[in-house]
């Protein structure tokens, strides 16, 4: 790779031992995908924060990086999830054990000057890149979101390249930061109207067709997608294929500029696939002992829905709606927090259904609305899965 003058002193290691670790790292990477030269960045998101996925050895691996005071996030940077509500794991049955080592991992972060407030939707508290910015991202449904609604720049990074990343504030460039990789390869017609966990289904369908392509989609005549559905729709793609950026007609900012009109590769999608996706995305036919909600993380809009769904009743299995503590502060403020806790419900922080040790606090099956955490808890923490809109998976006294 081609190396500017200062990028050959971060790379000497004339800024500190984790600077040129960073820059060994990020040029690993362009040498590997064929990069020429970098590109700056203003943002980054990290994954590799859960104590469930990264352990001891990656708990080891980022106190070593922090004990460099030279090396600190050069840009706007934020944390996937973590592995516990780091405020009130013990409520939530957490053990002691694992909260310190999780902890410890977010301060070790924060150290390295990376902001310790921990989601996969860091475009709802405030990392937002505009139309074009070159940025490094690694949480899958935040890549495609901020890909395809946005029309930032980002390959799907790893946790330790997106981490150098924010630290050299650079990334080899390369993939989808060049305009002839933001192709569609893949016409998708969906030729029914979607509601609620059908975006999820179709999103799922289509991740395992198009694999780690572009799907264009064209939707029903007076279909109405929401931010929220956007949002589903790319976690859906994300985990069932490697999709990181996907387009629809008339409603993505870059849906003009990907050469549709080119494609001789067309699927359509209707009423029955969906129905038939839906139900194999269930494991178990039973009812969710725990209903788990916001994967990825909740926005604002939909704690309001919940809120009003619950609103005056009792729920009689437990639920967990999970979103950032910024989110949560705001739904403090609004009063559905309020709601959904006198319905017995919890709004967590912090992290989720799907990097949790979910697995070790007794639930047989979960209930979910995410085709992501329907495609992941099961493998991941070996429960079942119930897949379906919320009012479906609630039961009131």
């Amino acid at each position: 790779m081609f190396l500017t003058p200062e990028e050959e002193k971060m790379s000497n290691g004339e800024y500190g031992e984790t600077i040129r670790k960073s820059m060994d790292i990020l040029i690993a990477l362009g040498d590997i995908y064929g990069a020429e030269k970098f590109v700056d960045i203003s943002s980054a998101q990290v994954s590799g924060v859960s104590y469930k996925t990264i352990g001891q050895a990656g708990l080891e691996y980022l106190e070593d990086l922090a004990l460099d005071t030279k090396a600190k996030a050069s840009i706007p940077s934020t944390l996937n999830p973590a592995g516990v509500d780091l405020d009130n794991w013990e409520e939530l049955g957490f053990s002691e054990f694992f909260a310190n080592k999780q902890n410890k991992i977010v301060d070790a972060y924060g150290k390295l000057g990376i902001n310790t407030t921990c989601t996969c939707t860091p475009y709802l508290i405030g990392n937002v890149p505009r139309f074009g910015d070159h940025i490094s991202w690694s949480e899958s449904s935040a890549v495609a979101y901020v890909n395809s609604v946005i029309g930032a720049r980002t390959n799907r990074e790893g946790g330790p390249g997106a981490l150098a990343a924010a630290i050299c504030g650079k990334t080899p460039l390369y993939g989808f930061h060049l305009d002839e990789n933001r192709k569609a390869t893949l016409k998708v017609n969906v030729d029914t109207e979607l509601k609620g966990a059908d975006f999820g289904a179709l999103g799922y369908a289509i991740g395992q067709i198009v694999k780690d392509g572009v799907p264009y989609f064209t939707l029903s005549e007076n279909q109405k997608i929401s931010n929220d559905d956007l949002k589903t729709l790319g976690a859906a793609l994300a985990s069932s294929g490697a999709v990181a950026l996907y387009q629809v007609e008339g409603v993505t900012p870059e849906y003009k500029d990907v050469g549709v009109e080119e494609l001789k590769d067309v699927v359509s999608i209707d009423s029955s696939d969906i129905k038939e996706t839906r139900a194999k995305l269930s494991t178990s036919d039973k009812d969710a002992d725990l209903v788990c909600l916001g994967c990825p993380h909740a926005s604002l809009a939909e704690i309001e829905s919940l809120a009003e769904i619950v609103k005056g009743k009792k729920i009689k299995n437990e639920l967990w709606i999970c979103t950032s503590i910024n989110i949560k502060a705001s739904a403090d403020r609004m009063g559905y927090t309020k709601i959904i806790e006198n319905a017995g419900g919890h709004i967590v922080c912090d992290t989720c259904m799907v990097v949790a040790p979910i697995e070790d606090l007794g639930y047989k099956v979960i209930g979910v609305n995410s085709a992501k955490a329907a495609n992941y808890v099961p493998s991941m923490g070996g429960i079942d899965v119930k897949y379906d809109d919320v009012e479906n998976l609630l039961i009131f006294e």
